[in-house]
């Protein structure tokens, strides 16, 4: 129906993606980590989807550009590697704190949770821009220019 370089695809390959991590991994930070309640995290997972929605795509093409700068710096794993951090980091920790204040979380949480979230994204290396990719490739989006994978 849409072809492989479709927007339409592309956007909704990162919209999946985004929507489905972000749901999984913050809610576990929320929980064991900050200390919000199931409730408190339920109502910032669910407020977070529609923000998730909208800010995917501009997301993926931020990633996108940030990963087309590390190859032009040489191209090395590693240099993607902190591209795909960096890029995540910088992107999401400001619309993270915003929704956690938007359900109600004190300002402690919120620290604790946003600086969990750049640890975590952090220790965890390129998960996220690993995961979008292979939802890219589910969806059979073309092959950004600097991917990953």
């Amino acid at each position: 129906m849409f072809s492989a370089h479709s927007r339409l695809r592309h956007a909704a390959a990162d919209i999946f993606a985004m929507v489905v991590y972000c749901s999984v991994v913050n809610m576990m930070i929320e929980i064991f980590i900050s200390g919000m309640s199931f409730e408190q995290s339920l109502s910032s997972r669910l407020v977070a989807i529609p923000i998730n929605m909208v800010i995917a795509w501009p997301y993926g093409l931020y990633r996108d550009s940030a990963m087309r700068a590390a190859r032009r710096l040489g191209g090395a794993g590693w240099i993607k590697t902190v591209a795909d951090v960096l890029a995540y980091v910088t992107f999401q920790s400001p619309v993270y704190a915003v929704i956690l204040w938007s359900v109600g979380a004190d300002a402690q949480q919120i620290v604790t949770a946003v600086s969990s979230n750049i640890v975590a994204s952090m220790m965890m290396g390129a998960a996220y821009g690993y995961f979008l990719e292979y939802c890219r490739r589910l969806f059979r989006v073309a092959q950004q220019p600097g991917a990953l994978l």
